[in-house]
């Protein structure tokens, strides 16, 4: 049984669509299938293209993630501070997401060799990320109080009123 992207080769082959007989239907929706598909991988993809790049790349984007949900976190739009799961998170989300999902681009050839870049870095950035990691977030927290701290014009953005 092939997985579903592997069906992204057949997508552009003009084949289906020689048949004149009743399976001609049924060729074409088979190609709209395979079709979606592969869309539907490359979607996903643009979406965490970052953790398949280069290292530089990602720590760009992920520290843009952090600051972002950090920065909620502070003006009381979200319950959970990111600092606690994100070193975790991300190695779930490399195991679980970003690398089967470069796995299926490659298997599915759908950007020739770059898909094999993609695995590559993904699982490079993988690794990096369970050896630097803790460090790395330990660091944008750091900064991401220090920016707080700034906008709000307090040194110290965890005092609670009652101490003041």
């Amino acid at each position: 049984t092939r997985s579903l992207c592997d069906w992204s080769s057949d997508v552009c082959s003009s084949d289906l669509f020689k048949t004149s007989d009743s399976s001609d239907h049924e060729s074409r929706d088979e190609w709209k299938r395979k079709a979606t598909i592969t869309i539907e991988c490359i979607i996903q993809a643009s979406d965490v293209s970052h953790t398949m790049q280069h290292w530089h790349v990602y720590q760009k984007w992920n520290k843009c993630l952090f600051n972002e949900m950090y920065t909620a976190y502070k003006n009381g739009r979200s319950d959970k501070d990111p600092s606690l799961g994100w070193y975790n998170g991300e190695l779930w989300f490399f195991d679980n997401y970003v690398i089967p999902l470069a796995t299926k681009l490659q298997e599915c050839e759908v950007f020739g060799v770059s898909c094999d870049e993609f695995l590559d870095y993904a699982n490079e950035n993988r690794k990096e990320w369970s050896v630097k990691g803790h460090e790395i977030v330990a660091q944008m927290l750091r900064d991401a109080e220090e920016h707080y701290a700034a906008k709000i014009g307090d040194s110290s953005p965890f005092d609670d009123d009652e101490d003041k």
